[in-house]
């Protein structure tokens, strides 16, 4: 048979061979290094026998697929560990994740004093170096054999599977799970490991499921590697919006207010206020009419558009249909309510298209698990739009959805750190969704079209439409690198029909228009988040709360500081003045801790002269300047949306 390598070179070999051989036959090290393989574009592990000619890479640690099979192995050694120290824990699942790994286990939940007792018997493990060997089960002996272990979510993994599957089984020493690989070959060739934290998860990700407890761990080849990750861990620490944000006293959170229903206090509600009147006033400049409509209706409505039979459960419903007349359910989406302000006069095809967009308040019932900060809640705003157009004009419009959430982005400042997801349908699945195959495709195809004609980069992926039609999903990682949707355009050729919404075309005749439902900013309080985020809560000036801070050097230039801050409010600027009887090295300091944009300071001179002593975060000390001089300035980065380069010399003193 023959093997061709990575580097296109070839080996020929008359008798079938296992991977790890092969690998032995190129290089001794190349066996030490290897983790797994690939051949013909699909990983294998390195116990596969090869016995026909193929295309075969050797993976190790290097490569993101072998440092998988590395963490996926660290955490099987991570469950055997558990079970020799709490032997009462049921095993669910371990897989490796973009990050390290976690595995999920029944137990009470554990301390960070048992994850260093668990890491202690982990080298234990690893030091033991025993070997990993794959074996094989029929599905009904594979499932007595787990019973027979007392590992009831193993049974019920297996008994998913085929009746006629072979069920695949790691053992390394006394220790088996069940898994699929690949695996190392022996635990010895862990290097570096840690395990990072741990929380609830329900199993299989269902709230009506039982609450597990997740483990995460993270796993390299070198310490080095682990040590840079750890620090990276900690640095990111600093920006965790969800950290941050309370020290900035930009939101809190209450128990007995709920969970996924965080309060926006003065600093984040301002914060919120100016996004929220720039997107509204932009959207106007864009062709946009606005409207402002219910946070609940009747269940009739939600069962017109298809929210009452495929989201039901995503809703906070107000009633029981068994037993109330009425049942009314808080909104989950603007749609349907604007349709109503659509059909409620005639529409001629001279009228589209119509834009209307809407500050929309929206209920989501989320999972206790999937809550986190600002970026999942139950209660959220949205800067939410539906536009009503004809056939003909659908595309147009759909690159002018897009061209406003780039501007929105562009001026955040964070349109390098999204990528572009056409969200499709799984026709796999086709009772999720209402419209036809036929429909679906050409939605799809149009969508494609267009995202090539912009040279705009995106992925695929199916199953992540609307019930209703496809999208364009604008997507972000937070800090831990778990990804959100920020922004959508979504493309619906079906709802139309639902509602009756037609138009009066020039023959006379009602033809069914288009609709695009879309964000030009998305949520507000996500996007919050991903702005503390980002900049590590030092946001561009015309986007702080507090972007002014004056700093009287005493008492006696209370009254000039006065007049400095009544000059600046005047001009729209946000401003306060810090009359304490502090030191001015002092109030510096701690303004700059408190990421203030700008602080004046003032004293004799500057009051004699009608000055300010400017420091900021992006200079340093700028020296005196007139305030008029100043407030022309900084009126003029506010306006345009300046976003100047931030120091660092200053913040390392």
């Amino acid at each position: 048979m023959k093997i061709t390598l990575k580097d296109g070179s070839s080996k020929e070999y008359e008798a079938a061979m296992a991977v790890i051989d092969i690998a032995a036959d190129i290089s001794e090290g190349l066996a030490r290094m290897a983790c797994a393989a690939e051949v013909n574009g699909e990983v294998v592990d390195l116990r596969t026998v090869i016995d026909t000619d193929c295309e075969l890479s050797i993976l190790t640690a290097n490569d993101p697929k072998g440092l998988a099979a590395l963490r996926h192995t660290t955490s099987h050694v991570l469950a055997e560990a558990v079970k020799r120290v709490f032997p009462d824990a049921k095993l669910a699942i371990g897989p490796s994740i973009d990050t390290g790994f976690y595995y999920d286990f029944e137990h009470a939940p554990f301390s960070r004093e048992d994850l260093d007792k668990l890491e202690a018997e982990m080298k234990k493990i690893i030091k033991e170096g025993a070997k990993l060997e794959k074996f094989t089960m029929p599905r009904e002996e594979a499932m007595k054999f787990m019973e027979e272990k007392g590992e009831p979510y193993k049974v019920e993994l297996i008994r998913d599977l085929p009746e006629d599957a072979e069920i695949s089984f790691y053992s390394q020493g006394d220790f088996v799970d069940l898994c699929a690989g690949p695996h190392l070959m022996s635990t010895k060739n862990i290097k570096a490991f840690k395990l990072i934290s741990s929380s609830g998860a329900y199993w299989r990700g269902k709230s009506e499921n039982a609450m597990l407890q997740r483990i995460y761990g993270t796993a390299f080849n070198k310490k080095e590697e682990l040590a840079a990750y750890l620090q990276h861990l900690e640095d990111i620490k600093l920006r965790d919006h969800n950290k941050l944000g309370r020290e900035m006293e930009l939101f809190t959170t209450v128990d007995v207010i709920g969970q996924g229903l965080p309060l926006l206090m003065p600093k984040g509600a301002k914060m919120i206020q100016t996004m929220q009147r720039w997107i509204e006033d932009e959207e106007e400049k864009w062709g946009y009419v606005r409207t402002k409509t219910p946070l609940m209706a009747k269940s009739d409505l939600y069962k017109i558009s298809g929210h009452w039979d495929h989201y039901k459960e995503g809703m906070f419903v107000l009633g029981d249909e068994e037993k109330d007349k009425e049942v009314f359910a808080l909104r989950p989406m603007t749609c349907p309510f604007q349709y109503y302000v659509y059909k409620a006069s005639q529409k001629s095809y001279r009228d589209l298209p119509l834009r209307y967009g809407e500050t929309s308040t929206l209920f989501r019932n989320e999972d206790s698990g999937e809550m986190h900060g600002l970026t999942r809640v139950r209660q959220f705003t949205i800067s939410e739009g539906h536009l009503i157009v004809r056939p003909d004009q659908m595309v147009e419009e759909f690159k002018g959805c897009l061209a406003l959430a780039k501007y929105c982005l562009e001026t955040l400042g964070v349109e390098e750190d999204v990528t572009y997801r056409l969200s499709k349908w799984d026709p796999n699945n086709k009772e999720k969704y209402v419209g036809s195959e036929e429909v679906w495709e050409e939605t799809q195809g149009h969508i494609r079209n267009i995202l090539n004609e912009l040279v705009i980069k995106f992925y695929e992926e199916e199953g992540e439409a609307a019930f209703y039609g496809p999208k364009v999903d604008i997507q972000a990682k937070n800090v831990y690198g778990k990804e959100d949707t920020m922004i959508t355009i979504q493309w619906d050729a079906v709802l139309a029909e639902q509602f009756d919404m037609y138009y009066v075309d020039e023959k006379g005749e009602k033809v069914r228009p288009y609709i695009i439902h879309r964000t030009s900013m998305g949520c507000y309080e996500r996007t919050l988040a991903w702005l503390i985020e980002k900049y590590a809560g030092k946001f561009p000036t015309w986007l702080c709360p507090e972007q002014v801070r004056v700093l009287p050097i005493s008492e006696k230039y209370a009254d000039y500081a006065a007049k400095v801050d009544k000059e600046l409010k005047a001009n729209g600027i946000l401003s306060t003045i810090d009359n304490r009887s502090e030191k001015i090295g002092y109030k510096i300091r701690e303004t700059r801790l408190q990421k203030v944009p700008y602080m004046l300071v003032v004293g004799q001179k500057e009051e004699e002269d009608n000055l300010v002593s400017v420091r900021s975060r992006f200079a340093g000390d700028e020296g005196q300047k007139k305030l008029d001089d100043f407030i022309t300035d900084i009126c003029k980065e506010i306006r345009t949306k300046e976003r100047r380069q931030e120091i660092v010399q200053e913040e390392q003193k």
